[in-house]
This record gives structure tokens, C-alpha cells and sequence, in this order.
């Protein structure tokens, strides 16, 4: 009977064994799959975009460039100065805006023309030829304020008659305008009146082609 007892003991401390052997695999073969699980999870993960570079469409940093019909143009003349224009319905003189006036000759016809902008919108307040027919005159009771009248300013797009003043700061700049606008008006007027005979001797020719076309028809 003893020796019966012993051998069920022996029995159970061997079916523990294998029980904890049991545990031991289950953890093993837990772990492992829990390893394959995670290798395929960084399988699947997305790539890191360390890597990956895209050009943008805008570079924001470069200088883009605008043209403002001076390029092919000499500055003779430029001086800060403030501009008015005189409104005939109300009968005053309304500021235009403060800004360097400037005498600006074209390279190709040599004409002249007064440009003025203002000061940080850089927006044009008059843009001119300085014709023949201008006479600048000086403002009443001002040794640095000039008047002239512009048949054809553009400053607002379509040509307008206008009648406008110019105010410098002192006389000696005004002056100095008055010297450089003559000296571009009595340049312009042997331009203009050399594009007149060529226009009329050119309207001349082909008036005569004309005639001459008729009388061999």
C-alpha cells in the first residue's frame, strides 16, 4: 500500500512537471508569434519620408519682374516735388500726389516725356509729352511753383486735357526744372515738326501712287 503511494506521488510531481514545461512552451510559442506580429506590423508600416523631396509649385522667393514702359528710356531730369491738377467743375486745385517728376527721352525717337509717380504706390499722376504748343508759367505768388497745360496726359489711361501746378521745395529746384523742361520742349519741337514733313511727304507718295493707279486702270 505504501509503496503504491509513492509511485502516485512520483506520478504527480511528474504530471507537474510537464505542466510547467506546458507553460514554458506556451510562453515560448506567445512570444514568437507576438515577435512575427510586430515584424509584420513594421511591414506594413508606411515609409518615413526623411527621404522624399517635391519642388513647389510657386517659389515665393523669387523676384518677379514688371514693366513699366521706361526701360528703353534716358532719365534727364528728376526731382521730389508735389503735383496738383485743377478740377474746372469746382473751380480748385485738387493734389495729384508727392513724388520725383522726371524728364524721361526715349532711345530709338528721342522724344521726351514728364512721368511723375507717387511716393510708395509708385502709381503715375501725370505722363506726358512736352509738346511745343506748353507754356510754363509761374504759379501766382510762388518763386517755386510752376503751371502749364497738358493737351494729352495719360495718366489715367485715355488722354485727358488737364491743367496742372508743380510745387519744389525751394526756388532753385524750380528753376531748375523750368531749364530742363525748355531744353526738352525746343528738342521735341525739331522732332515733332521732322515726324510731321515725313508723315506729309509719305501721304504725298501715295496720293501720287494713287493717281497714278487710277490713270492706268
Amino acid at each position: 500500500m505504501f509503496g503504491g503511494g509513492a509511485k502516485k506521488e512520483k506520478k504527480d510531481e511528474d504530471e507537474d512537471r510537464g505542466d510547467n514545461s506546458g507553460s514554458a512552451k506556451a510562453q515560448r510559442e506567445a512570444a514568437a508569434a507576438a515577435a512575427a506580429s510586430k515584424e509584420g506590423e513594421e511591414e506594413d508600416a508606411p515609409p518615413e519620408s526623411e527621404d522624399v523631396h517635391f519642388e513647389p509649385v510657386i517659389h515665393l522667393t523669387e523676384k518677379v519682374e514688371t514693366k513699366t514702359n521706361e526701360e528703353s528710356e534716358e532719365q534727364l531730369f528728376k526731382m521730389r516735388a508735389k503735383l496738383f491738377k485743377f478740377v474746372r467743375e469746382s473751380s480748385e486745385w485738387k493734389e495729384r500726389g508727392t513724388g520725383d517728376v522726371r524728364l524721361l527721352k526715349h532711345l530709338e525717337n528721342g522724344k521726351t516725356r514728364l512721368v511723375m509717380r507717387r511716393d510708395k504706390t509708385l502709381k503715375v499722376c501725370a505722363n506726358h509729352y512736352i509738346v511745343p504748343e506748353m507754356k510754363l508759367a509761374p504759379n501766382v505768388g510762388s518763386d517755386r511753383s510752376w503751371v502749364w497745360n497738358a493737351a494729352a496726359d495719360v495718366s489715367e489711361g485715355e488722354p485727358e486735357a488737364v491743367t496742372l501746378a508743380i510745387r519744389f521745395a525751394n526756388s532753385d529746384n524750380a528753376n531748375a526744372f523750368k531749364d530742363a523742361f525748355i531744353k526738352a520742349q525746343q528738342e521735341n519741337e525739331r522732332l515733332f515738326e521732322k515726324a510731321e514733313a515725313e508723315a506729309a511727304a509719305a501721304e504725298e507718295k501715295e496720293e501720287a501712287a494713287e493717281e497714278k493707279k487710277e490713270e492706268t486702270a
